[in-house]
């Protein structure tokens, strides 16, 4: 059980605060178990490595992912001030986000549903 006051458990709760440079694509239009291949493709690798990986990676979430770990590699440059040749990806994860519900019109009147699943993805940096 949390001790003190509801917001002293909220102050300190938010007093530490991750310092990482990190990008977060929310509502991304692919499911978490697709984007995990990639994810799990680059994770512990420099960004000039990932970037690599994932440029030549066949995969639809490879062009999304690319284009989180250069915002990230940005973050880290201009607001962190990090040098861009040190870091590399010390997490990175996909979480499940809403899923839309389509009907697929079947034989004597059934419906089928298809579910168009979406994820958020995040990336973060670190320097070695």
């Amino acid at each position: 059980m949390a001790k003190g006051h509801r917001s002293q458990v909220k102050r300190e709760r938010n007093s530490v605060k991750d310092t990482r440079p990190s990008a977060k694509l929310s509502y991304a239009r692919i499911s978490v178990q697709k984007a995990c291949f990639v994810l799990d493709a680059i994770r512990g690798k420099s960004v000039d490595e990932a970037l690599a990986i994932v440029k030549y990676n066949p995969r639809y979430a490879s062009s999304v992912i690319e284009k989180l770990i250069e915002s990230a590699t940005a973050n880290a440059e201009n607001n962190n001030g990090m040098d861009p040749s040190r870091l590399y990806v010390e997490e990175c994860f996909a979480n499940k986000g809403p899923t839309m519900k389509r009907i697929h019109p079947r034989a004597q009147g059934r419906a089928y549903r298809i579910e168009k699943r979406m994820s958020h993805i995040t990336v973060v940096l670190n320097e070695r």
